[in-house]
């Protein structure tokens, strides 16, 4: 297998944007284009999971070679749900370390917020097995993750507060980030105060409805930001198949072919950009990613550990809960912010970080991916 570098990166702004998919999409591209030098590509992959649902646009993958002028490439978009922007990546970089490809283009992009939230939650949910009882039930993305949470505050005596302090700190990290959806301050009390969503689980402890797109160039060779590692792993769709609530199964198995492939553990990782599409969720992550024990992630986030100064800063970009959720963007958007602090250019600057790591997670567990990159 071929060393595999970063070599560029583009993004647009998150949050409620009057551009189209296709527009989006080719902004980040030209950006990660120019940052890489224009080298000539080999590939696109796209990462995208409601084009054709919400903006009524598929082939976007074809779309934008053609629109981008680079020939009659190779080109194809990934949908994994949540996780469409970290597959999209992870074939990317598999065919170039194969040899089949010198270079590729990725891009993420997503197009929601014209749409109703009606119509919104009912394009989410088709990341569920909905030919089950689960679906006819109505199971909603927000109500298993409450689900998730009063479990987990059960067993291991955590509050509402610690997923409170995991908004705020994602929050105070975009307050930095010019490409993230929200950059107001917030207070603790503001976050416990909020709209009710679905028991425990208040309007911040939610990522939103968000525009954007992201890209990155990778290539052959070690000239840029070197991925040491790419994980993929897949778990049960349906919560009553799942063994236990407080352990995504997909995060744990990526992160240990990751480990292994980079020859580090949790311990060398720097810096790490994890999927809060709610509150509770970081908290699993964290755990899954072996960043800290099972049951003990409302522990570190109280004690100042997942933030600068602690022993990892998670979420510099602000995360999905604050920088926004553009669903098929936000693996590749995890990526860029990683391969920033890496080059030393980021938001949120971690000084003297060398590892770092982006875990994207798709539905509720169905799939995920976690890659490592390096100096």
């Amino acid at each position: 297998m071929r060393a595999v570098s970063v070599t560029g990166t583009g993004m647009t702004r998150f949050g409620r944007q009057g551009d189209t998919l296709k527009s989006l999409a080719l902004a980040a591209c030209r950006e990660a284009l120019r940052t890489a030098g224009h080298p000539r590509i080999g590939a696109v992959y796209a990462g995208n999971f409601l084009g054709g649902q919400l903006a009524g646009q598929e082939i976007i993958g074809s779309i934008l070679a053609k629109e981008l002028g680079l020939g009659p490439i190779p080109a194809v978009k990934m949908e994994g749900a949540c996780a469409s922007g970290g597959i999209a990546f992870r074939q990317a970089y598999l065919m170039i370390a194969a040899g089949v490809y010198d270079t590729a283009l990725v891009v993420g992009v997503e197009k929601m917020t014209h749409a109703a939230a009606s119509i919104v939650t009912e394009a989410l949910n088709s990341a569920m097995d909905n030919d089950s009882s689960e679906g006819m039930s109505g199971l909603t993305f927000p109500g298993f993750f409450g689900v998730v949470a009063n479990r987990y505050m059960h067993e291991f005596g955590a509050g509402r507060e610690h997923l409170s302090m995991v908004a705020l700190k994602n929050r105070s990290y975009a307050q930095h980030n010019p490409h993230a959806q929200f950059r107001k301050p917030a207070t603790l009390d503001e976050i416990q105060q909020a709209r009710l969503i679905t028991d425990p689980l208040g309007l911040y402890h939610c990522s939103p409805i968000t525009d954007g797109a992201a890209a990155v160039v990778i290539a052959a060779g070690a000239g840029g930001i070197r991925v040491l590692a790419s994980g993929q792993a897949s778990g049960p769709p349906l919560m009553q198949d799942i063994p236990d609530l407080l352990t995504i199964e997909a995060i744990r198995q990526a992160a240990q072919q990751a480990y292994a492939q980079a020859g580090a553990g949790p311990e060398d990782i720097d810096v790490a950009e994890v999927h809060d599409c709610f509150a509770m969720t970081e908290l699993l992550a964290v755990e899954d990613l072996g960043f800290f024990a099972k049951g003990t992630a409302w522990q570190a986030i109280e004690a100042g550990k997942l933030q600068h100064g602690g022993e990892i800063p998670v979420n510099t970009s602000g995360g999905l809960l604050s920088r926004g959720h553009p669903i098929g963007a936000t693996g590749v958007a995890q990526i860029v912010q990683i391969a920033k602090q890496l080059q030393g250019q980021a938001v949120n600057q971690v000084e003297g970080a060398r590892l770092g790591l982006a875990q994207n997670l798709g539905g509720t567990g169905a799939y995920a991916t976690v890659h490592i990159f390096g100096k």
